[in-house]
């Protein structure tokens, strides 16, 4: 069960939930690459002993390798641990596992969602919302695959809820 399936109030339905896009484990998996190919293209430039049985090319292939899989391991903690929903009710999102962030707004507290997609980010379907809310929250969060469908179904639920609380609109 999600943070945000244990965290619904009664009578509240999740409508759309997602986890960060993939592109979060990019910069990991090429460093690793670049690590694999550093070992296996540079014997002949970096063919420098150093140590015993080390030369210069496998360290720094050792190096780029180690750094890659402790940004994937980061990536995956990351990805795991964040989660955005939007409720008939609320907009949850929360992120991290130990230093815990959480933005819990209900709807008719939320004054916008700014989405932010820079040229990668729209080729890869991803970019960051800003959740604007009343009292001055304004708070971002990046790597949301599909951020205008993520502030469409915000702003279907905010009208939902106003139709809701204050009838038909005319």
């Amino acid at each position: 069960m999600t943070y945000i399936e244990k965290n619904l109030l009664q009578n509240e339905k999740l409508i759309y939930a997602v986890r960060p896009h993939w592109v979060v484990f990019a910069s990991g998996l090429w460093a690793m690459f670049f690590a694999v190919v550093a070992w296996v293209f540079l014997p002949i430039v970096l063919n420098i002993q150093l140590y015993s049985s080390y030369s210069l090319q496998d360290i720094a292939a050792g190096v780029l390798f180690v750094v890659g899989a402790y940004w994937f391991v980061k990536a995956y903690i990351y990805y795991a641990t964040s989660e955005y929903g939007v409720t008939n009710k609320r907009v949850l999102i929360k992120v991290g596992f130990i230093r815990r962030t959480s933005l819990e707004l209900l709807l008719d507290k939320v004054e916008g969602v700014l989405v932010d997609q820079t040229v990668m980010g729209r080729i890869c379907g991803y970019g960051a919302i800003t959740i604007i809310g009343t009292g001055g929250t304004n708070d971002r969060f990046p790597f949301i695959p599909d951020p205008l469908l993520f502030r469409k179904n915000v702003q279907q639920q905010i009208e939902l809820y106003e139709e809701q609380m204050y009838g038909k609109k005319q």
